[in-house]
């Protein structure tokens, strides 16, 4: 395979290449694209030290696009990489709502990869993350209702908020008032209730995906979905607390033994040893960690449960590099 990673400078960028080297992902030729002032950097991949192109205007030599250079560069130039023979796998939100484009995480909708037109999608990190410990537990016992409460890390926002809330922080401990720039608030020993622009039915666009992802992932629009995104300040790995009522009787151990059998999940739920999962047990890791499992105190047929995962992993490299994966092993 010839690859080609779009973005590779950016934070999901450069984690794309660590999984590919990690996986050993079989390719035979890497090409690193970035905008013109990240052009002649260097990243190592393989004991190499790869160089960064500038992104050309037209279609790429390669058989594989990982993008992840942000929505408005995707929506120009993906079609074009597409029409020069290229299966695109898109970081962005540019094509995660277009019928045709699949949108995917293997460990739940796997057989969607092979309806691509060109253009795959991967889901925005909270919703991937959320799917993760959701599906099994829908498949098993049929969630109807879903409240969300998110943790969501600097990370979410790109390499310069992480940036931001390490400087700002100093800042802070010197006595000097922090800044903002790469959020709607100074984040240092602060949460902000505020992920994207707000819609018209007062939720966050972050929080909407979470709903319109959540059901094209499932093929399921019937689950009545409702989330708040707030950003916190840790550097990686979003966490989400999250309620949900199910059509049929469940119980903490009968949660507990589904998501043990479920791929990319692993069940960290021993409160008396203080095992739960955390960002900071999490970060880094290919699965995300569930815990904190217990019977709902307001739905009668309803679980609560908290679940830490590293959004640039398994929300966005890993992911799209999974997708991969199977697409190369085929139906």
């Amino acid at each position: 395979m010839r690859v080609a990673v779009v973005g590779a400078t950016g934070a999901v960028g450069r984690e794309i290449l660590k999984v590919l080297e990690a996986r050993r992902f079989p390719l035979s030729e890497l090409r690193l694209y970035a905008s013109p002032r990240s052009a002649g950097v260097k990243l190592p991949f393989m004991g190499e030290e790869i160089p960064v192109e500038a992104l050309p205007e037209g279609p790429l030599p390669v058989d594989l696009v990982l993008a992840s250079a942000g929505g408005s560069l995707s929506k120009a130039y993906a079609p074009r990489w597409v029409e020069g023979g290229a299966l695109v796998i898109d970081n962005s939100s540019a094509f995660r709502y277009e019928p045709e484009v699949p949108l995917v995480v293997p460990e739940v909708n796997r057989e969607a990869i092979f309806r691509h037109k060109g253009l795959i999608a991967n889901p925005n990190c909270t919703t991937a993350i959320l799917a993760m410990a959701l599906w099994p537990l829908h498949k098993a016992f049929r969630a109807q209702r879903v409240v969300v409460a998110t943790y969501q890390a600097a990370s979410g926002a790109g390499a310069r908020a992480m940036e931001e809330l390490l400087t700002e922080t100093h800042r802070f401990l010197h006595g000097e008032v922090p800044r903002a720039e790469a959020f709607a608030h100074p984040l240092p020993f602060n949460v902000i209730p505020h992920i994207d622009a707000f819609q018209e039915n007062g939720y966050t666009r972050e929080e909407m995906k979470v709903v319109w992802e959540t059901h094209k992932i499932f093929g399921d629009s019937s689950i009545r979905i409702s989330a708040t995104a707030v950003r916190v300040p840790t550097l990686r790995a979003h966490a989400e607390a999250v309620s949900v009522e199910f059509a049929h009787p469940v119980t903490p151990e009968a949660a507990r033994e589904v998501l043990r059998g479920a791929p990319g999940v692993e069940v960290v739920d021993e409160p008396g040893n203080k095992r739960y999962p955390m960002p900071l047990t999490a970060s880094g890791r290919w699965d995300v960690e569930v815990g904190r499992i217990r019977k709902s105190l307001a739905f009668e047929n309803g679980l609560d449960f908290f679940v830490v995962g590293d959004q640039l992993l398994k929300g966005a490299a890993l992911n799209a590099v999974q997708i991969a994966e199977e697409w190369l092993k085929g139906p």
